[in-house]
């Protein structure tokens, strides 16, 4: 599960690893010598084949079906694993994946390594990350000298095409394939969380609806509240009330936690709006603490508040 904490200072120490981790990168206006044929007139999947480097990603491109969408006008951003990078992954796996049946699978992995626009090594350095088309959002960091988009290091950047810019990685990133519930469980703290939206009968939307993003109170955040409230809601007879309650804790789509910072409010599920602020320098969600944003799911975005928030 990925997990991003905003500040300023990892926002500096991008650009200062932008600056001095070793990121090969030219100018846009500049063609690699791989594509100097070609030039910038021509598409990502062309400058990728000249390149020499990624037979196994257009093999899988191709595998995938979406060919005919990199060829289009974009631009893209392409954050691209060498023929080494796929070599690198578990034994079968990549033979598994190649397979028909595993289409959407293979589909939805590859879309993880996209971004619709053209962000240059200076726009990846300074910013936490970016929502692919796949959904989920890849994260940037300063890590261990280089720049890094999760745990694939960057080792060339600014490869220009015609339809927009080829950022070399060194590993395959792969997006959550955990629904919002197993996320939730997987984090091992929101127990009572899971256990009352199972009483209020909405543990299968959070399972499989979506996208959705969750404002998840944590164990503790469910402690707080007055003796004897937690075990009065989950009574049969409290079901509409309960659900109304963590209905109020989530919002319709993928929000990451600069949308919401920007919106400054969002409309949740229950029909009812809560408020996204910076107060005193802490992110909050109608007075309670964004302790953790942006957790990953396969069907949506987890934000974890130390406070259950109540509707009026």
């Amino acid at each position: 599960m990925k997990a991003a904490n905003r500040n300023l200072s990892l926002v500096c120490g991008l650009i200062v690893a932008a600056a001095g981790a070793g990121v090969a990168a030219a100018q846009c206006g500049d063609a690699p010598k791989s594509t100097a044929a070609h030039g910038t007139s021509a598409g990502i999947l062309e400058v990728a084949a000249s390149a020499g480097s990624f037979k196994t990603l257009l093999a899988a491109i191709d595998a995938a079906g979406l060919k005919g969408a990199l060829q289009g006008d974009g631009p893209f951003t392409v954050f691209a694993p060498t023929d080494e990078a796929f070599a690198a992954l578990p034994a079968g796996t990549l033979d598994n994946l190649l397979k028909p049946e595993n289409k959407e699978l293979l589909q939805g992995i590859l879309k993880y390594h996209v971004v619709s626009g053209k962000l240059s090594a200076a726009d990846v350095s300074g910013r936490t990350g970016a929502a692919t088309l796949n959904g989920q959002r890849l994260q940037f960091a300063a890590k261990d000298g280089a720049v890094r988009v999760d745990n694939a290091r960057v080792v060339k950047a600014d490869v220009c095409a015609r339809n927009g810019v080829i950022h070399v990685i060194d590993a395959v990133v792969l997006p959550s394939t955990k629904n919002i519930v197993e996320t939730a469980q997987g984090a091992a703290k929101f127990n009572t969380l899971l256990t009352a939206a199972t009483k209020a009968g909405l543990a299968d939307t959070l399972a499989n609806g979506g996208p959705l993003t969750v404002f998840a109170p944590t164990d503790e955040a469910f402690a707080k509240l007055p003796a004897g409230t937690l075990d009065n809601l989950l009574k049969p007879e409290n079901k509409d009330q309960l659900a109304n309650i963590l209905k109020y804790h989530v919002v319709s789509g993928r929000i990451y936690s600069t949308d919401a910072l920007a919106a400054g409010k969002a409309k949740t599920l229950l029909g009812q709006e809560i408020v996204v602020a910076v107060a005193d320098g802490q992110a909050k969600v109608n007075g309670a603490r964004l302790l953790q944003t942006d957790l990953d799911a396969s069907n949506g975005v987890i934000h974890v508040i130390d406070e259950v928030i109540l509707p009026q």
